[in-house]
């Protein structure tokens, strides 16, 4: 048994139930449950549409998000999260770039590496070197004045735990960032590269190795292991090309609001919805949140 969700983001909630029954109807589906009227709705099949990726498609220009998927399983025990632009609406060494003056062009290497037209450690490493003499207590001003956590974030982790699930933070970033992020929405680990510095000032190094895309595979390996659980049972999101291993290891693999190249190769394309919509993918109504 299949699965079908269609969600939007709930800042507009324009879902209609003839959208909705449109679909079902086509695709011959049982009856459509809302889970948050106007914002998310879900009906069981029997199998997967020919026509699934053409429906998505045309879904897109009303700004709705469709998601076709096992039924059995879909509520994961794993919640493992990239950071920018994921978890948090900025990319953090943007932020700092731009407090060093060099913004536009640590900007535009992001942009490539993130798109998989770079290497990522060595457009880290080109990266990190633009911030050389920026002093080490802009991060925490950044942290308070730049950055923002993306909607739904606070719900989702609190309502994966509530219902018993493990939920890390696994970044291509800085711990300087991630144990901040981590502690304010409660993740229970993060993980990420550090910044190196000779005291008050970044001496324009991160630490070695670099924690990228096969580290995020590794930590999914890592804490499946360790929690006795299979990698079936995670759930990962992610935007950029460096979250692409884990994305497509991981039990459901969610591209949030991701770089084309990263959307192309996953089934799970939030492009509308906020960071909810993986809770409604797994089936939770909206007074079920927390």
């Amino acid at each position: 048994m299949l699965i079908a969700t269609l969600l939007t983001d709930p800042q507009s909630p324009i879902l209609e139930r003839a959208t909705v029954e449109a679909v079902r109807n086509a695709w011959g589906g049982g009856d459509a449950v809302w889970l948050e009227p106007g914002v998310a709705a879900e009906f069981p099949l029997e199998s997967m549409p020919l026509n699934r990726w053409e429906v998505w498609a045309g879904l897109q220009s009303l700004r709705v998000d469709l998601v076709v998927q096992a039924a059995e399983g879909r509520r994961k025990r794993v919640l493992l999260a990239d950071m920018d632009s994921t978890m948090i609406q900025q990319e953090c060494i943007d932020e700092l770039a731009d407090e060093a003056g060099v913004g536009a062009r640590v900007a535009e290497i992001t942009k490539a590496a993130m798109n998989g037209e770079l290497d990522f450690e060595g457009a880290l490493r080109e990266r990190v070197g633009l911030l050389k003499g920026l002093p080490v207590a802009v991060i925490d001003r950044v942290i308070r004045d730049r950055i923002t956590l993306m909607p739904g974030g606070p719900a989702l982790v609190a309502t994966m735990k509530a219902d018993g699930a493990y939920a890390a933070l696994v970044s291509g970033g800085f711990t300087a960032f991630t144990a901040r992020i981590a502690g304010m929405l409660g993740f229970d680990e993060n993980r990420a590269n550090t910044l190196n510095s000779n005291g008050d000032l970044l001496d324009g190094t991160v630490a070695e190795p670099i924690l990228g895309r096969q580290a995020k595979v590794d930590a999914l390996v890592d804490i499946t292991k360790r929690l006795n659980l299979s990698e079936g049972e995670v759930m990962a999101v992610g935007d950029g090309a460096n979250d692409l291993g884990m994305l497509k290891r991981a039990g459901a693999g969610v591209a949030l609001h991701a770089k084309p190249v990263v959307a192309a190769e996953c089934d799970i394309r939030i492009n509308h919805g906020d960071l909810t919509a993986l809770l409604f993918i797994q089936g939770y109504r909206r007074e079920e949140f927390r």
